[in-house]
């Protein structure tokens, strides 16, 4: 059982370890966005005063992007993360109160208080919106989505586990 934990958790790091790399080396690839904006002077060079230089910024246009990021469609992905975070904290926290105990190494740590436990859930939270507002800030809009997806997946996973081993 639990190296059957251990090993969901390893595939949940690995992945996001993954999805980093990915984003990573494409960011600063050869001919990469990013690479191409320092080239054509997209990204404004600081002045010794500290000020970025005028002739630099460009205005955008509303059609550039490919979407906001606080569409409507992560508006829902990030409500089912949290909603899904919510239930896992309460099943985690039911089943520690029971004489269970916290198989996740990392929740394992914040486990010693209900405090600690809710700082856990809302910092997964918090981090999953991040990972995906890096995502979209570097054009990467499927793994901006997939983010959300694994997230919500994983703890709806949990949520199961906790129900089903009471």
């Amino acid at each position: 059982m639990r190296n059957h934990l251990l090993h969901a958790w390893s595939k949940r790091t690995i992945l996001i370890l993954a999805m980093l790399s990915i984003s990573a080396s494409t960011l600063f690839a050869q001919d990469s966005p990013f690479t191409a904006a320092m080239k054509t002077n997209l990204i404004a060079p600081v002045t010794p005063s500290g000020y970025v230089s005028s002739s630099y910024v460009q205005s955008t246009k509303r059609g550039d992007a490919q979407h906001h990021f606080w569409d409507r469609n992560n508006a829902i992905l990030f409500t089912a993360v949290g909603a899904s975070a919510t239930a896992d904290f309460f099943v985690t926290r039911a089943n520690l109160a029971s004489g269970g105990r916290e198989l996740n190494p990392v929740t394992r740590v914040f486990a010693g208080s209900t405090t600690g436990l809710a700082m856990n859930f809302v910092g997964e939270t918090a981090g999953t919106i991040g990972l995906s507002y890096f995502f979209h800030k570097t054009g990467h809009h499927k793994l901006e989505r997939l983010t959300s997806f694994v997230d919500t997946s994983m703890s709806v996973g949990a949520v199961g586990y906790g129900l089903s081993h009471r």
